[in-house]
C-alpha cells in the first residue's frame, strides 16, 4: 500500500486520465488516472495546468470516488 508522500514521487506522465461526469460535460469534469498499484490521479479538466491531487484506493473509498464511474477496475 502507498502512504501520501510516496504518491507523490510517482511519474505520472504517461497517465491516461478519463472523465467522468454527473451531467453536461461542457464546463469541465473530474479525471481519474490509475498511476500505480493502489494508487491514483484526480484531476480537473478545466484545469489542465494544475497539478493532479493523489489518492491511495482506500482513501478514494473514502471520499466516495468510485473508478468504475471513469471505467476503470479498481
Amino acid at each position: 500500500m502507498q502512504n501520501g508522500t510516496n504518491l507523490y514521487a510517482l511519474d505520472i506522465s504517461g497517465a491516461s486520465f478519463l472523465k467522468a461526469c454527473g451531467g453536461p460535460c461542457t464546463e469541465g469534469c473530474v479525471t481519474l488516472a490509475r498511476i500505480g498499484e493502489d494508487a491514483w490521479a484526480l484531476g480537473d479538466s478545466k484545469r489542465p495546468d494544475a497539478q493532479p491531487l493523489r489518492f491511495t484506493t482506500e482513501e478514494l473509498d473514502v471520499a466516495g470516488i468510485d473508478p468504475a464511474r471513469f471505467g476503470l477496475d479498481v
